[in-house]
């Protein structure tokens, strides 16, 4: 049981560092320091196959269907109690970015809530998702499908020509 601990601490603090080192490029790019922003970039990948090494031995990847269900009840959990208890004691601290931000996580966990259980919806009709285009806001993560991006994002109003498409 304790190694099955370590590898989920070890998934965590491996998919955590990889967030980091994201983040800390972008900052070293907007520096104008190309090198160390690629340095912190070729780390993150590093972090992802220790993290994914570390997920495959705890079983973490199921069939699409049990893989669909997982992600249904993660974005249901984040939705229903994670983010909302998150919410109320941030505003009851009167931390305002951390009220813009969980605020904005919440919304979009119920996007991708109803987005997952369409997908699943589809797979069990034995279908995939049609081709549609899939955009991002940068902002608040807002998850939109569709040929264009929105005008303007639903969630926090960035405009739509911000958003990036996933490929």
């Amino acid at each position: 049981m304790a190694t099955t601990d370590n590898l989920r601490a070890a998934f965590a603090g491996e998919s955590q560092a990889n967030r980091t080192y994201l983040a800390f490029a972008k900052k070293a790019d907007a520096d104008g320091f190309k090198q160390i922003a690629k340095l912190f970039r070729a780390a993150a990948e590093a972090e992802t196959v220790h993290a994914l090494a570390h997920f495959r031995v705890l079983g973490g990847v199921a069939s699409t269907q049990a893989n669909l269900e997982a992600a249904i009840a993660g974005e249901a959990h984040e939705a229903r109690e994670m983010y909302p208890a998150f919410l109320a004691e941030a505003e009851r601290e009167g931390n305002k970015g951390a009220v813009v931000s969980f605020r904005n996580a919440l919304a979009v966990e119920k996007v991708h809530h109803a987005l997952y259980s369409g997908a699943l919806a589809a797979f069990q009709e034995g279908r995939d998702l049609k081709g549609d285009r899939i955009w991002i806001c940068p902002v608040c993560g807002n998850t939109v499908v569709g040929e264009e991006p929105p005008a303007a994002c639903d969630v926090c109003g960035v405009p739509g020509d911000k958003f990036s498409e996933v490929r």
